[in-house]
């Protein structure tokens, strides 16, 4: 449950960030609703990295790189994910891009769940 609960955590704060980077970039920049997602995904990526890594499944028996470039594998997939799905929303719902990013978010929450427990953190029994 303790798991569960920091995951939640992490990724709800996260999800703050995500939604937070990505209106100041629509509000004070000229970019759009696709390329603000970047770097709006990227710091809330760095951001959930810290809490797993420290609170959620305790640091993985690999190198730091190691489990870096495993965080990021998996992290980059599910934001590809949530990434399409919120494009696919955009571009063919009459939805706020904050509405979108919730449902996209939901989705990528599962599979990074799985991705970050069994591929990243995972310790050998």
């Amino acid at each position: 449950m303790k798991r569960i609960f920091w995951f939640l955590f992490a990724g709800g704060i996260g999800f703050l960030i995500d939604v937070g980077v990505n209106h100041l970039l629509l509000t004070y920049t000229p970019v759009g609703p696709f390329l603000s997602r970047i770097p709006a995904i990227m710091a809330a990526m760095s951001f959930t990295w810290f809490i797993n890594r420290n609170r959620t499944f305790e640091p993985s028996p690999h190198s730091l790189a190691v489990e870096g470039l495993r965080y990021w594998t998996v992290g980059i997939t599910s934001s590809l994910i949530n990434y399409a799905i919120y494009s696919a929303l955009i571009a063919r719902a009459p939805i706020q891009p904050a509405v979108a990013i919730v449902f996209a978010s939901a989705a990528a929450t599962v599979y990074s769940f799985f991705g970050y427990s069994r591929f990243v953190f995972r310790h050998k029994t």
